[in-house]
């Protein structure tokens, strides 16, 4: 499970079981009875009759996969209406923004604007991550300021390997109109990480509908 760093300061979801578990599955993608149960500190039946409440809402499903010897286990996993309860903030008024700027000053004026997000965001994250010298630290603060900004990120290490991931998009709607914005992002990440790693996106929320996930690893002594 992606459990490690979780910050999700800008939740605004309740304190209810249902929706820690709408929650559990955002920041997981999915997960099996067990999983869920440990998670909220509650028993497998309680776990499994939230389970139920949530499926017969429509706000998830489950599949089952086979993991070896045994039964299949049930994974559980969000719907697009229960991905809808994570709302993009002012999706549509930032969208018409956005059309207006390129219809009445044309794409120049867009990416111009854009690019200043992108230079201001950076200039902010660079302030707090220069107090950081390893990876792992700045990965950690990265994480907790994207999260405060409600992209409740985490992330992971494995082997040599590191892993930002995004597992909601605040200005998903934006993003989706004009891709520059991600393009920007990903810019960001690589200068900020600095030139000794290889930053690549190997999730993206637009396409697949459910997170954003970085590749972050050391790049050969060679290149």
């Amino acid at each position: 499970m992606w459990g490690i760093n979780k910050q999700v300061a800008t939740c605004i979801m309740s304190n209810k079981p249902t929706d820690r578990i709408l929650l559990c599955l955002k920041m997981n993608r999915e997960a099996t009875l067990a999983l869920v149960a440990a998670e909220l500190g509650i028993t497998k039946e309680a776990a499994r009759q939230q389970l139920v409440k949530l499926q017969e809402e429509g706000l998830i499903r489950s599949d089952n996969k086979s993991t070896g010897v045994g039964r299949p286990t049930a994974w559980y996993m969000l719907t697009e209406k229960g991905m809808g309860r994570f709302p993009d903030a002012h999706a549509q008024i930032t969208v018409d923004l956005l059309r207006s700027v390129k219809n009445l000053l044309g794409d120049n004026a867009l990416d111009l604007l854009i690019g200043d997000r992108e230079k201001q965001t950076y200039q902010r994250y660079e302030q707090e991550l220069a107090q950081h010298d390893a990876i792992d630290q700045k990965l950690e603060r990265l994480t907790q300021l994207r999260s405060e900004e409600g992209y409740m990120a985490a992330w992971k290490q494995e082997a040599d390997v590191f892993y930002l991931m995004e597992n909601h998009c605040p200005i998903c709607a934006a993003a989706t109109e004009c891709q520059g914005f991600c393009r920007a992002e990903l810019r960001n990440f690589k200068q900020l990480l600095g030139p000794d790693y290889n930053v690549t996106r190997t999730q993206h929320i637009i396409t697949d509908g459910t997170r954003c996930v970085y590749r972050i690893e050391q790049k050969e002594a060679n290149t």
